[in-house]
């Protein structure tokens, strides 16, 4: 066990391939890193991604947290020896004709998809996506569960109750809402024209309704220029702050989206977008597909230690075992959720 350091950093990082190099293992135990988010590249099937989370859990006391963006739909970085999950936009739907079926299928699909990658020994995905669907974002589109904030609120809730069941905490996004821009944040800056008043009747209800259900926020990669201008969500401290911390009320974490894409580069380079994140408010600091930039942000950022962001971070850890993949609870889960796939 490599015990360079005892605390949990503030930077998230990815990896390039299937199993850990020389590198990885060197940037991964630098006392600035606290986690690791993993993509489709770094899978094969569950036996590989089981000796790589053992192997990255490994390095580190207390262990990295092992993250992914594993929502369902088109968002589901590991297929082959797993569940197909359905887009989030089945739910709604569903929704529509019959509310409590809906909640029991969203339920299923949290248990599913936590209890498989918990087997794979991951540990948080980056899920519920909490944005409404406007019609307006192709890249969320049917990522939305619904228009309506109650039906996005109370669809999320039984997919963090699911979550839970497995032992895995719910990461919100993309805070205060990404569904009413038509760019892409990954390629592009968006701006969103909407005032608060407007944004505090649709985008922050479900974030209002939830209350304290979520261990974390991510926000998002948006200009609202009516509210704070010039500033992405992620790089303001009036939303982070004033309205997340102090409106809302909420206690758990918060990631930056990842400062890799062309909504963060408004804050300069990479130790300039950390910096400002941290400052706003953000507790963790993501940066994928750029070993460059994260070898670059490891060498030259130095934020003071935050004690509270360090607990946050722990928090996300699972505190239960994860469930087995033999039980009946979970066939009867899967059993439906594959259901619901095929019928997309």
């Amino acid at each position: 066990m490599n015990t360079l350091s005892s605390r949990t950093g503030p930077v998230m990082l990815d990896l390039p391939g299937k199993e850990l190099t020389a590198e990885d293992r060197e940037l991964l135990c630098q006392p600035l890193v606290g986690g690791v988010i993993l993509f489709s590249r770094n899978y094969e099937t569950p036996e590989q991604l089981r000796r790589l989370t053992g192997e990255i859990h490994a390095l580190r006391e207390p262990p990295l947290l092992i993250a992914v963006d594993h929502e369902g739909g088109r968002v589901q970085r590991f297929r082959e020896g797993f569940t197909r999950l359905p887009a989030m936009r089945i739910l709604g739907r569903i929704w529509d004709q019959d509310r409590e079926k809906a909640r029991q299928a969203a339920h299923a699909v949290g248990f599913v998809l936590a209890a498989e990658l918990r087997a794979g020994g991951v540990d948080l995905s980056f899920t519920p996506v909490l944005d409404l669907d406007f019609g307006l974002s192709t890249v969320i589109g049917d990522r939305a569960l619904h228009r309506k904030p109650e039906a996005v609120a109370r669809l999320a809730e039984s997919l963090i109750e699911g979550l839970a069941l497995a032992g895995m905490a719910a990461v919100g996004k993309h805070f205060p809402g990404h569904g009413h821009v038509a760019a892409d944040s990954h390629v592009a800056i968006p701006v969103d024209e909407r005032n608060i008043v407007e944004l505090a009747g649709s985008d922050l209800a479900p974030y209002k309704l939830m209350g304290g259900k979520l261990g974390g926020v991510m926000p998002a990669h948006v200009i609202y220029d009516q509210v704070d201008r010039g500033k992405p969500a992620g790089f303001s401290s009036f939303w982070l702050k004033q309205v997340l911390r102090g409106e809302l009320h909420f206690e758990g974490a918060i990631f930056s989206d990842d400062l890799s894409m062309a909504g963060a580069k408004v804050a300069g380079g990479i130790v300039q977008r950390a910096g400002a994140a941290w400052d706003a408010g953000c507790d963790v600091v993501l940066v994928c597909n750029d070993r460059a930039a994260a070898l670059e942000l490891v060498a030259g950022w130095q934020p003071a230690p935050r004690k509270a962001s360090e607990a946050r971070l722990l928090a996300l850890m699972p505190r239960i075992p994860a469930p087995t993949l033999d039980s009946d609870g979970y066939r009867a889960a899967r059993e439906l959720v594959a259901a619901l796939a095929e019928s997309a």
